[in-house]
């Protein structure tokens, strides 16, 4: 089983992609290729992120794992199968040569849709960290320390109970100030399970405002708003602050998940500089 917090305690770095919309993977697998020589471990697939379709999670990343030779870590959710549809993706993926899992409830569906979509549930995400946990899978859960209600310590006691369950690491929502990070860091830090910090580069002062405004679990402080919007070149700034973040990362946590919005992976050589 694939452990990437097994050797000699490396700084691990991984790098959330999320599925194309429709049945054709090689543009996006294309990009992806590019990356290969840059310096990170694994790639995180996300699973229909904001309950929108995108291509099955699972079939991505083994199309990632075959195209690029990395590793990449599948993310399951609760929220588009049952307990027999989850069983057997869990088993589908460990035949498919894939290791790790991080197991998550999923963002809600949408109420507005265009599909008529519902929630099937009918398993929660401590039953599926354990079922996973139970196919030989190394298995990670998120923490979304909820900003916007202050909800670190209820979500703490959470954490507490996934790691019971059979959670092997930790992966936090973007963090974007070191006072945030120092409270995320003490409350998970006594789990002695892997921390993974989230970073989510900002791109523009409009993309600040719209995570912060409407994006839960996603607290932009104002400072940094407002240094978005006096930014000359805000691509640029927002990579400078994520940099930062990775190098306070590598100080107080076990790894980082650099989270490119729109596909932007073209910014990564510029975060992943040594």
């Amino acid at each position: 089983m694939m452990n990437l917090f097994s050797k000699n305690n490396e700084f691990i770095i991984t790098i959330e992609v999320v599925p194309p919309e429709g049945n054709n993977p090689e543009e996006l697998l294309g990009k992806l290729s590019s990356l290969a020589n840059l310096s990170f471990h694994a790639f995180s697939v996300a699973s229909n992120p904001v309950a929108k379709p995108k291509m099955s999670a699972m079939v991505f990343t083994h199309l990632i794992q075959k195209a690029t030779q990395k590793p990449a870590i599948l993310h399951c959710t609760i929220r588009d199968h049952n307990r027999l549809g989850l069983q057997s993706e869990l088993w589908g993926a460990k035949a498919l040569g894939i290791d790790t899992v991080i197991a998550v409830t999923g963002d809600p569906s949408a109420s507005k849709s265009e599909m008529i979509t519902s929630t099937v549930g009918d398993l929660n995400v401590f039953e599926l960290i354990t079922m996973a946990r139970d196919s030989d899978l190394y298995t990670g859960c998120v923490l979304d320390f909820r900003p916007e209600v202050n909800g670190l310590e209820h979500e703490a006691k959470r954490l507490e109970k996934k790691v019971a369950s059979g959670c092997r690491f930790i992966v936090t929502q973007p963090v974007y100030d070191e006072k945030t990070a120092k409270k995320i860091h003490a409350a998970a830090g006594r789990l002695k399970v892997p921390v993974i910090m989230g970073i989510l580069p900002l791109l523009s002062y409009k993309h600040a405002v719209f995570l912060h405004d409407r994006v839960d679990g996603i607290a932009v402080p104002k400072p940094l708003r407002q240094q978005m919007e006096k930014a000359k070149d805000p691509v640029k700034e927002g990579v400078a602050q994520a940099r930062s973040m990775l190098e306070l990362a590598k100080k107080m946590y076990s790894g980082a998940c650099i989270m490119p919005p729109f596909d932007r992976f073209d910014i990564l050589k510029d975060i992943l500089i040594n």
